[in-house]
């Protein structure tokens, strides 16, 4: 199964599982400091929430999760054809999870990853550089999600 991925940046995460929770009327499917996430079976809707006070109400990527590291491998080859690829991570952490992704940005910089989640992790991840502040830390969750190139994951 595929699903669309939208990653949100939230002033407090507790408020937004709250809201969420009531919105899709179903809780999440991994809550871990200043992160959350959703598996919404209806819509097919992965949302994730990464608590980045200052920047609530926008996005921080946009995603589509499949469902093996070999449909990873396609969408590699897919969009390096179609001139698309940026930069792939093999066996990362990032959000909780070992991944396989791929990135692409858009022409309005809009940054989209195709990914399979292999294992839960205990650790947020590598050593990411924010996404949206010049601040540098293992535990910032807005921090995460960007391409290796960015020292993300």
């Amino acid at each position: 199964m595929s699903r669309v991925q939208l990653a949100l940046n939230v002033d407090d995460i507790d408020q937004s599982i709250a809201f969420y929770t009531k919105l899709f009327g179903t809780g999440p499917a991994k809550v871990k400091p200043g992160y959350a996430n959703f598996a919404v079976a209806d819509p097919a809707l992965k949302l994730v929430l990464l608590e980045n006070p200052g920047q609530g109400g926008s996005i921080n990527h946009l995603g589509v999760e499949v469902d093996s590291s070999d449909k990873v491998h396609a969408e590699i080859a897919r969009l390096t054809h179609e001139e698309l690829f940026t930069e792939e991570e093999i066996g990362a952490t990032c959000c909780f999870a070992t991944q396989d992704k791929v990135w692409v940005t858009a022409p309005d910089a809009e940054r989209w990853e195709v990914y399979t989640v292999l294992a839960d992790a205990e650790t947020w991840g590598g050593a990411p550089a924010p996404a949206t502040t010049t601040e540098t830390s293992d535990a910032t969750p807005a921090a995460c999600c960007t391409p290796a190139a960015a020292n993300c994951c």
